[in-house]
């Protein structure tokens, strides 16, 4: 089994869980829950079984110490997470409507994932063949991209897979919308990229076909990812169809249908799925270029996505492996022969 190492933001999620009335005025209530995209994405790998790890940085706080209590309680490694002496753990306050959809509000001026420095990147980071995994949060500032782009040119130097999630969070740049040009450097570095629909749309600058399937600039888009040498793209719409592309084809996965009620973890744990899965065979690459293999695990990780939105919270609410053994596909037994808890 390889380790899958998670680098960016480990951040609270104050999600509003209610109001409460004082004499005139309604006031939210907040539930404080550990958060942060790679340290979802860490923790869905840890959650199924997996050797994860989580790099970045928190601060010498409360709410540092409640997030590096966090991650190692849900079995992640944090000896590459740091303490920043001053700078504050970074907050984020989610607000949910009726169909459980969110909309944040940030608290992440000069916090402390944005202070790490490249002199901090570890070698033992890659040890092991590890899977790199990243996402855009770590590009909205020009010294957090120049240490992430530093991570990426390390993990190509020891043959990594490099997985980047884009999750792009539009109000955390400074213009109000985030650097296509930026992401789209990174997205033709990485190995294997995951778009939500609103993201492929944004980047590749293109309008849904009136199939809704990827045409015109998006085909554009997708030769040119792999012309940079991305080996699969995946494409996700919500509850909607799953896309898979690599060069070699296209294939469409439709997740379970639920009621969601708080899609805070369901994209991580549907990426968090998709790395355990490479994690436990012996050439991840090359599993990459094995598409129905891939749709298998892929089609594994719609219900990981799925179980995570139908219970409240990030951490607490990615799946372990019992909850979703029975969607373990039959196509890719070289990842089942590998994993400690199954027959």
């Amino acid at each position: 089994m390889k380790p899958v190492l998670c680098f960016g933001e480990a951040l609270i999620d104050f999600l509003n869980t209610g109001t409460l009335a004082d004499g005139e005025l309604s006031l939210n209530a907040f539930t404080q829950f550990p958060g942060g995209a790679p340290a979802n994405a860490a923790v869905a790998v840890a959650r199924l079984g997996g050797n994860a790890l989580f790099a970045g940085q928190v601060g010498q706080d409360p709410f540092g110490e409640f997030l590096l209590h966090a991650l190692n309680t849900y079995g992640v490694d944090t000896r590459f997470t740091a303490q920043h002496p001053s700078a504050k753990t970074a907050l984020a306050f989610v607000f949910l409507d009726q169909q459980g959809e969110r909309s944040f509000s940030f608290h992440r001026e000069q916090s402390a994932d944005l202070l790490f420095d490249k002199h901090q990147v570890d070698d033992a980071w890659f040890d092991n063949h590890a899977l790199i995994h990243f996402c855009s949060n770590t590009l909205t500032e020009t010294a957090i991209a120049d240490v992430t782009r530093h991570i990426v040119s390390q993990a190509k130097l020891q043959h990594s897979l490099i997985s980047f999630d884009v999750n792009l969070r539009h109000n955390l740049w400074t213009t109000g919308q985030a650097d296509r040009a930026l992401v789209n450097t990174f997205v033709h570095q990485a190995d294997l990229v995951k778009f939500t629909k609103e993201e492929f749309e944004y980047l590749s600058e293109s309008n849904p076909g009136e199939d809704g399937l990827c045409e015109g600039q998006q085909n554009s888009y997708l030769r040119d990812c792999f012309a940079a040498g991305v080996k699969a793209v995946l494409v996700t719409d919500g509850g909607g169809t799953v896309a898979l592309y690599t060069q070699q084809t296209s294939r469409f996965i439709e997740p379970p249908k639920i009621t969601p009620i708080d899609t805070t973890g369901g994209g991580d744990a549907f990426i968090g799925a998709v790395l355990f899965g490479l994690s436990q065979v012996s050439e991840s690459l090359a599993f990459l270029k094995d598409a129905q293999q891939l749709q298998s695990l892929v089609a594994f990780a719609t219900h990981c996505g799925a179980v995570a939105v139908s219970r409240k919270g990030a951490f607490p609410a990615l799946p372990q492996f019992s909850d979703v053994e029975k969607f373990w596909g039959q196509d890719f037994l070289p990842v089942k022969a590998m994993h400690p808890n199954i027959e």
